[in-house]
């Protein structure tokens, strides 16, 4: 499966497979599939530690360094999509109300280019 087949319906029904084979929905409350995601951002983060952007770009260009970083990447994912499904949450409707409102607060005229918070400007 890849990016431009599947759904993340798809993915969350996977997952779900795969957590109920194993009889973890009983671990899976918000509070710890919050965690999860926090403490696997916090592992793609340790990877890019005292990295410059070109250690950045040599760690994506050599096959072990991108592999940890797939891995990493995924596991965010990974709960990212549990805590949704578990949670009844629409995350494509999520993510375009979040959009709508970061359109208020970054309007193009002033936030083109730069790198200040909306409250900064």
């Amino acid at each position: 499966m890849d990016d431009g087949k599947a759904t993340v319906k798809e993915l969350q029904n996977e997952i779900a497979e795969f957590c109920t084979e194993r009889d973890w929905d009983q671990f899976h409350n918000p509070k710890d599939l919050a965690i999860g995601v926090s403490t696997e951002a916090g592992e793609l983060l340790e990877l890019f530690r005292f990295k410059d952007a070109e250690g950045c770009k040599k760690l994506l260009s050599d096959p072990k360094g991108r592999e940890d970083v797939c891995d990493e990447l995924a596991d965010v994912f990974y709960f990212v999509l549990r805590f949704a499904q578990m949670n009844n949450i629409d995350l494509s409707q999520a993510l375009s109300s979040k959009l709508e409102k970061n359109r208020a607060k970054y309007p193009v005229e002033k936030s083109k280019g730069c790198s200040k918070k909306y409250n900064e400007y």
